[in-house]
Formats: C-alpha cells, structure tokens, sequence
C-alpha cells in the first residue's frame, strides 16, 4: 500500500456496482428518478473501499480509492426523508463548528440523536425477528393442514 504524506488527499471513485442502491429503491422511485430529471431520494450509505491507485516516487499522479456501495436504505415515506435532512443537516453544522471540513474520519457528531424519535416508529431488530418467527410458523401451520 502506498504512503500518503500528511497533505496527501486521495480522490475517491465511486465504482460501478450499485446493486445495493438497485435493491433498496422502490418501482416507483427508479421510475421518478429516470422520468423526471432532478429528482431526489434520500438514503443511508454504507462505502466500502475495494481498491487503491497509488503513485509512484516523483510521479505527479494524485492517489485514488474506489469505493464500492455496499449497503443502502432509502427513505420511502415523506417523514423518513425529512429525519435524513435534518440528521444531514445536523453533520454539516457540526462540520462547520468543528471546523472540519477538509478532515477525513468520524466527528465528534453522531447522526443518530438526529433520528431516534423517528426511529422510535420503526421496527427494532427483535420486532423484525418476531416478525419472521411468525411467518414461519404461519407457514408451517399450512403447511401441516
């Protein structure tokens, strides 16, 4: 792995694999996004690096990382894309409080104050556990009649 200097930046690619972001869009967001340009969604990401162009003693070339979508969840009611703003909105203002804006790495701001009420209205993990108990059991139950 190549060595960055202490005012090296790498650029970042985005790769080509965008399964992730596929699966988590509903029919009607892909149709809105490819019918209407300008649209926007809003999402959580998950980036996971998956390769590195270094440079070599005395080349000029900048490094580079390629980043890969490797989990994504988007907002698909009105009130679940207003906590995404806001929690955007909540990170930006710490950025700039911070004075952080060309640092890399986790803040001392965490997004998830910004989301619990509305999280409190979602399913928890054990909920979602419950919930597919059940319809195996369901299953199962029909299975045997």
């Amino acid at each position: 792995m190549p060595k960055l200097g202490p005012a090296d930046v790498p650029e970042i690619k985005l790769d080509s694999a965008a399964a992730a972001i596929e699966a988590s869009t509903t029919r009607d967001q892909r149709r809105g996004l490819f019918e209407k340009p300008g649209t926007v969604v809003y999402a959580i990401v998950e980036l996971t690096s998956k390769s590195y162009t270094g440079h070599a003693e005395g080349e000029d070339k900048p490094a580079q990382v390629k980043v890969r979508v490797t989990g994504c969840e988007v907002a698909r009611t009105d009130e679940d894309a207003k906590a995404l703003i806001e929690a955007r909105r909540a990170m930006y203002r710490g950025r700039q409080i911070d004075g952080t804006f060309d640092e890399v790495g986790q803040g001392p701001m965490r997004p998830d104050g910004a989301l619990a009420d509305v999280m409190a209205t979602h399913p928890s993990e054990d909920e979602l556990r419950e919930y597919k108990r059940r319809r195996e059991q369901e299953r199962q139950d029909e299975y045997v009649r």
